[in-house]
């Protein structure tokens, strides 16, 4: 009788849970997993809404990428949050073998240039510093991001990462900035965010040498937070969110307690863009050229992986 009442209790208890766990997922915007260039997946035991990027062709913030994180930045407001589906830790990482991202569409870059173009290159622009700012504020929802970086992350690539309160990376990640190559600077966040976090010099440094780094000298100068041998990044991932859990709350503080004295208004970054829209109207055809060629090179890259 008593191991009767003991099976019936049980059973009770995991229907529960199954319940729960029901409900939590059946609250999770429809949308939100169905995007066509973001995979989306939510884990309910710590909270965390695990996001990769599946670009179609080079792995670039082309529109219909930028168009995925508008929506999927909107749907997580909407949906996620106290009072609805929970969620502490926010994860990007990218499905593209080798690759984080190569940053901004040169392809659409040359043409809006070819055809002078300027409205283009700052809606452009602005798009991605919209996104970026709402990141820093991580959608106004107590939570935590992090960027996990398995492959190269170039160009705008590199400066989304820098929106995030964490990036954990593998060790044979690179990171680099090479707009300078063909006679542009990053200009959607990287003269802001560098420059808070490691002084004015050192960021100039880094966006006008066109060198890769590797990720322990990221982790060096502070930008890099966690180190993964190679292929172990997600379990890296999910050992600094095991770890962070008890401390979240003290986490999430102090990460807007940096961000208050960044101060950094969108504003702010939407004038560095137009600079940076102006001064792609002054390339010359070498300039293109070698925009293109780079283009052609990280296709091949990515084709080849």
């Amino acid at each position: 009788m008593d191991s009767s009442a003991n099976s019936v209790m049980s059973f009770t208890s995991n229907e529960d849970i199954l319940f729960s766990e029901s409900a939590v997922h059946a609250a999770i915007p429809e949308q939100l997993l169905t995007l066509s260039e973001l995979d989306v997946l939510y884990d309910s035991e710590f909270e965390v809404l695990w996001s990769y990027m599946r670009p179609e062709g080079r792995p670039s913030f082309t529109p219909t990428m930028l168009a995925d994180f508008e929506n999927w930045q909107r749907l997580i407001a909407e949906g996620f949050g106290p009072g609805k589906v929970p969620l502490r830790y926010l994860v990007l990482g990218s499905r593209a073998p080798g690759v984080f991202c190569f940053g901004g569409d040169l392809k659409l870059f040359h043409k809006l240039i070819a055809a002078r173009d300027r409205a283009g290159l700052v809606h452009y622009g602005h798009r991605c510093c919209e996104i970026l700012h709402r990141n820093i504020h991580t959608l106004d929802l107590p939570m935590l991001t992090i960027g996990l970086v398995e492959g190269a992350a170039l160009g705008g690539g590199f400066e989304a990462l820098l929106s995030f309160d964490y990036i954990i990376a593998e060790r044979g990640a690179t990171f680099g900035l090479p707009e300078v190559m063909f006679g542009l600077f990053p200009g959607m966040g990287a003269h802001a965010l560098l420059t808070r976090k490691l002084g004015s010099a050192m960021a100039d440094r880094l966006i006008v040498s066109n060198q890769t780094y590797t990720a322990e000298e990221m982790y060096d100068l502070g930008i890099v937070h966690h180190l993964a041998e190679n292929g172990d990044g997600l379990n890296a991932c999910r050992e600094f969110i095991k770890k962070s859990d008890r401390r979240h709350s003290g986490l999430v503080n102090s990460r807007r307690a940096t961000k208050t004295v960044w101060n950094l208004e969108l504003d702010e970054l939407n004038r560095i863009t137009e600079l940076w829209a102006d001064a792609a109207l002054q390339l010359r055809d070498l300039d293109l050229k070698v925009m293109t060629r780079l283009a052609a090179a990280q296709q091949r890259l990515a084709d080849a992986a």
